[in-house]
């Protein structure tokens, strides 16, 4: 079931509001703004990785791209009690030469900073990025 829910803005906001969802790569006004409320309120909520208290418990995805060499860093990440990893994938990317390892885990902000500043710490690791999962009560799973 689904509700109408109305708001009241300026004329410049309303004039530009199209032009923001298009840019943005939405054809449906409502997508637009449900995924920009969940967004916006998670980061007031949580803030970023950086901000966060040391034993909020989180998860996410820490996505890796380096090159050959560190694979022994990355089988300790896996086995470490900094973060509980649940699944991990590496690939190649042909047209950059670089290996991409996606490792999604649950465990406290403190653990997640640490182990990212492990890899940035680093050499042969050329990106470290960590993308939070939303924040739910309930849902699938």
């Amino acid at each position: 079931m689904s509700r109408i829910i109305s708001f009241s803005s300026d004329n410049d906001f309303a004039d530009g509001l199209d032009e923001t969802i298009t840019k943005s790569g939405y054809k449906n006004r409502s997508r637009f703004m449900r995924d920009a409320v969940l967004y916006f309120s998670d980061y007031k909520q949580r803030g970023e990785l950086d901000s966060m208290k040391a034993d909020e418990m989180i998860e996410g995805h820490l996505v890796i791209y380096y090159q050959h060499g560190i694979e022994n860093k990355l089988v300790d990440i896996r086995h470490s009690s900094d973060i509980d990893v649940a699944n991990y994938n590496h690939s190649c990317l042909k047209q950059s030469h670089s290996c991409v390892d996606l490792i999604q885990a649950s465990g406290r902000a403190e653990g997640f900073r640490k182990v990212i500043e492990m890899l940035q710490d680093t050499v042969s690791v050329d990106k470290v990025v960590f993308v939070s999962a939303p924040m739910r009560e309930e849902g699938c799973c």
